[in-house]
Order: structure tokens, then sequence, then C-alpha cells
């Protein structure tokens, strides 16, 4: 079999930017350029956290993430307890029961094997806590300067357990939108570790499996069309890519976002705006309108944060928020915008 064709016009001067490390309209050109071409993807691939199929009378969901946050260690987590999660609640948001991790290492030479052992530690525990088993893995060494430590990789296999399917083509106008908690506290714990920003009391991520609550919106009954963590790009970067998806306009509440003070004050400090900071423990329900008080009481109960923050209206792909000062369209960031914190 002949190697496809890239479908992208390219020349030797082009090169991939580190802009390009996820979310931001460079990572979904090369979707839908190149890898969607090139893996012969149809429509509905490609834009959710995994891919759901059929093996038998089994149906599965598969996700995959790399890891390569810096630093290392943080207030609330490390990047093993980052991996784990992070593919844990991407199988999640696939209506799925997470089962099985894989484990990828690329460590860098000289790395100490006292951090690494720590690194591990806490995978297992973070695994233990999710109830999911980490079954196989691999590792690599580069040389020295030629990584940041260590790289991880997960990726996961789930059982799903939705009736139906979860997944955003299926967002409709008339939905709303619910969130699971506060958010920007991942992505400010990360951004002060590394800048040496003294917080005080410190910010710790909120990085956490999110598959109880689904599975507790699962076993509700509730109609659920869409789930989406709120990673890299965070909650706006989410739900512009379900709008555009969908072919649906978006309108936020921005009085019912939860934003914490001190999360507040950080975004003012370093120039941020808290609905493009990551989460790594929270995501989006987008159900229809007879759901979402239920949806909601569920929520609370793992946090009491969560809230209705949204509706979808009919539309182009397109998400605005509103305020006492008007409404204010949001729009995906370019890569440059976005620091690398996953």
């Amino acid at each position: 079999m002949s190697a496809p064709v890239c479908p992208v016009p390219a020349t030797a001067r082009d090169r991939i930017e580190l802009a390009h490390g996820g979310g931001g309209r460079l990572t979904r050109r090369l979707i839908e350029d190149l890898f969607r071409p090139a893996f012969g993807a149809a429509p509905d691939e490609l834009v959710h956290d995994g891919a759901v199929f059929d093996v038998g009378a089994a149906r599965l969901a598969f996700s995959t993430d790399t890891y390569v946050v810096r630093p290392l260690f943080f207030p609330g987590g490390d990047i093993g307890r980052l991996a784990v999660n992070g593919t844990v609640n991407d199988l999640a948001m696939c209506g799925a029961e997470p089962l099985y991790l894989s484990v990828g290492l690329v460590l860098e030479e000289g790395f100490a094997i006292a951090e690494l052992a720590r690194i591990i530690a806490s995978m297992q525990d973070a695994a233990s806590v999710a109830g999911v088993r980490l079954v196989t893995g691999d590792t690599k060494v580069v040389e020295r300067g030629r990584g940041d430590g260590v790289y991880v990789n997960t990726s996961g296999v789930g059982r799903v357990i939705a009736p139906v399917p979860i997944a955003p083509r299926q967002v409709r106008p008339g939905d709303v939108v619910l969130l699971s908690g506060d958010i920007g506290r991942h992505g400010i714990a990360i951004m002060a570790a590394r800048e040496g920003l003294g917080f005080e009391p410190p910010l710790a991520s909120d990085t956490a499996p999110l598959a109880a609550a689904v599975r507790a919106l699962i076993k509700a009954r509730l109609e659920l069309h869409c789930l989406r963590d709120l990673t890299r790009g965070g909650l706006a970067t989410a739900l512009i890519e379900i709008a555009e998806t969908a072919g649906v306009a978006i309108r936020l509440d921005g009085d019912a976002i939860a934003v914490s003070d001190p999360v507040r004050g950080a975004c003012e400090l370093l120039g941020l705006d808290p609905l493009y900071v990551a989460n790594e423990g929270r995501f989006a329900a987008l159900v229809p309108e007879a759901s979402a008080s239920s949806a909601l009481a569920v929520l609370r109960r793992f946090d009491t944060t969560a809230a209705v923050i949204g509706r979808v209206e009919a539309g182009t792909g397109t998400v605005a928020l509103g305020t006492l000062g008007g409404l204010r369209a949001l729009d995906l960031l370019s890569g440059e915008q976005l620091p690398r914190i996953c």
C-alpha cells in the first residue's frame, strides 16, 4: 500500500512550531488539512476526546494523549497524575467507563531515578482513585538536553455505558450548557510554579478524574448530547470547537461562570483571560433543556460551584459571552497565546 500524498501544499521551509502544540486555529488546520485526509477519517471522527467503536457485542472507547508539562511537579499534582487523569477524563467524555491504560515514557539521559519513582507512584495512586489499571507500557531514553526530563504518553480503553452517542454533532439549538465547577486553577497553578510567583495560599491544580461525575449523569438516565473536558485553551476553546463542529451558536452568561478570587487576581496580574486558561478537572455538559435541572443537581453533588452557564442557539459555529457591558464574541486563540501547561 503506497503512502498517502500529503494534502497540504508544503515547502521545505514549512516547519512545525511550538504554537502547534495543541488548541487554537493552527492545530485545527493540521487536523482538517493533514490528519483527516491522510487517515481517511470520517467527518464525525477526530472531533471528540476519543474514538468509539464496536468490537463484537462490546462498544468501546479509545483515547491517547501526551504530556509535556513543565515543571514536572506543581501544587496539586505532577505529570504522572496529570497523565492518568487526562486519559481517564477523555474516555469519560465519550460516555465510557475507563478500564485500562498504557503508559509510554520518554526519559532524558541523567533524569533522577528518585523523581521517576515519585512520578510512577503518583500514577499508581491516580489510577487507583480512578478505578483503572495500568497494564502495559514502554520507555525510551533520549540524549541529555533533548527533553524536559520526562514526557509521558497515556492511552486508554473504556467500555461505553452511555445508551446513545455523546459527541459534538449531537448538540442542538435549545440545549443548555452546564459547567462542572470553577475554572482556571490548573493553568494558573502551572504558570505560577513556572514563573516563581508566590501566591498565598499557593494555587493548586484542579487535576482530578471526572469519570464518577459522568457515571452519575448516565445512571440518572439523563439525555446527554455532548461532554468535553476543558484542557488546553480552557472553556472558551472547548465550546468554540463544539459550536463549529455542530454548526450552532452558543451564548454564555458571564456572571454564571465561577472563577475563584485567587485565579481572577492571578489572571489580572498575568494578563490572562480565565475563559482560556486550562483546567484538568472540569468539564462542560450540553444537554436538552428538559434534562438541565436534574443534571445540575447531579453535578453539584461533586462540586457546589457547578452551574448552568449558557444556551445553544441556531447559528454557524460562534460563541458569545454576555456581560453587563453587552455581548463579546469569543474566538480561538493562536498557538503562541496558549501556554504549554499539559
